[in-house]
C-alpha cells in the first residue's frame, strides 16, 4: 500500500519566494537511505534534507543532492528549522541540536532569523599548477588573487578582481567535472569577489559542485561562513568584532538573490551562518 510522505519545499537565505536556495525538507523515521536518494533524485533540487527523530540529539539530519549524500548543507539546515518552527516543534529564542554525518552541530531560532553552527574549519594555501581548471571556469590568471586555499572540507577558495570577473564566468562544466574527479585536493570550487553589489557587504560568492550534480549552486551557507573566516585570517575585513554578523552576497547571476548572515567569535572559535527563509510548497509524496 502507498504511503504518503508530508514534503515541503522552503527558499532559504530569503524572505521573499522565489529567492535564495531552494531545498526540500520531509520529516520521517522510517525512510529508507534508498528511499532519500530517490527522493532527492525525484526532488532535482540542490539538496533535500532529512529530518528524523534522535536518541542522542533534538533531531538527525540528513542531505542528499540528486546525486549523492553530503555531509554539510547550510541552506538546507536553514531550511529545516524554518519546517522545524513551522510545525512548533521549536521555538522563537530557542538553540537545539542536530546529529550529523559532520557531527552534532548546534543550530535555533532566533527573534528574526535562523542560524546554525559551522564545524571547525582549517586552511591550506595550495600553490599547484591551476591553469587547466582556470581555463574550465573561462577565468584568466591575471584576473585571479595570488593565494588560493583550500579548507579541510575540500572547498578551493579563489579570489579574483572584480564583479565583473566573477559574473562573466563561462564554465566548461563537462571540462570541470573531469577536474575535479580526476584529483584529490579539492571536490567544490568557491569563487570570490571583495567588490558587492551591496554596500554593507564583505564578498560576492559563486559556487560549483558539478561532481556532486550541482552544477551552480544558488546560495551556499557551507562555503560563505568558511570565507568570512578566511578573509578574516587574511586580515581582509578592516575592524572586525567578534559576534558582528557580516553579509555574503550570491545568487543574483541565477536570478535567486541571497544572502548569508556569517559571524565568528575569535576566543571561542565559534563560526555561525544566519539567514531567513519562506515555504513556498506544501504537499505529499506518494511512494
Amino acid at each position: 500500500m502507498p504511503k504518503l510522505i508530508e514534503i515541503f519545499q522552503i527558499d532559504a537565505f530569503t524572505s521573499e519566494p522565489f529567492g535564495g536556495n531552494p531545498a526540500a525538507v520531509v520529516f520521517d523515521d522510517f525512510l529508507t537511505e534508498s528511499e532519500m536518494k530517490s527522493i532527492a533524485a525525484e526532488m532535482n533540487l540542490s539538496e533535500t534534507s532529512f529530518l528524523s527523530n534522535s536518541s542522542e540529539t533534538d533531531f538527525n539530519l540528513r542531505w542528499f543532492t540528486p546525486k549523492t549524500e553530503v555531509k554539510l548543507c547550510g541552506h538546507a539546515t536553514i531550511a529545516s528549522l524554518h519546517f522545524l518552527f513551522e510545525k512548533n516543534l521549536i521555538k522563537e529564542n530557542s538553540e537545539i541540536t542536530f546529529n550529523t554525518k559532520s557531527g552534532i552541530i548546534h543550530a535555533g531560532k532566533s527573534a528574526n532569523h535562523y542560524w546554525m553552527q559551522i564545524p571547525k574549519t582549517k586552511f591550506n594555501k595550495i600553490t599547484k599548477d591551476f591553469n587547466e581548471l582556470f581555463s574550465a571556469l573561462g577565468l584568466s590568471a591575471s584576473k585571479v588573487s595570488k593565494d588560493i586555499f583550500v579548507s579541510n572540507r575540500k572547498y578551493l577558495f579563489i579570489g579574483v578582481d572584480n564583479l565583473q570577473t566573477l559574473f562573466n564566468l563561462e564554465i566548461d562544466f563537462i571540462r570541470l567535472s573531469k577536474i575535479i574527479s580526476s584529483q584529490n585536493d579539492f571536490t567544490d570550487i568557491a569563487v570570490y569577489s571583495m567588490e558587492t553589489l551591496e554596500a554593507d557587504s564583505v564578498a560576492h560568492l559563486r559556487f560549483f559542485a558539478p561532481a556532486e550534480g550541482i552544477p551552480e549552486d544558488p546560495v551556499t551557507g557551507s562555503a560563505a561562513g568558511p570565507l568570512l573566516l578566511l578573509l578574516y585570517q587574511r586580515n581582509m575585513i578592516n575592524n572586525f568584532s567578534d559576534d558582528r554578523i557580516y553579509k555574503i552576497e550570491q545568487g543574483d547571476i541565477l536570478n535567486r538573490k541571497g544572502r548569508v548572515g556569517v559571524s565568528y567569535n575569535q576566543k571561542s572559535d565559534v563560526l555561525r551562518i544566519h539567514g531567513n527563509a519562506v515555504t513556498i510548497l506544501k504537499g505529499n509524496l506518494i511512494i
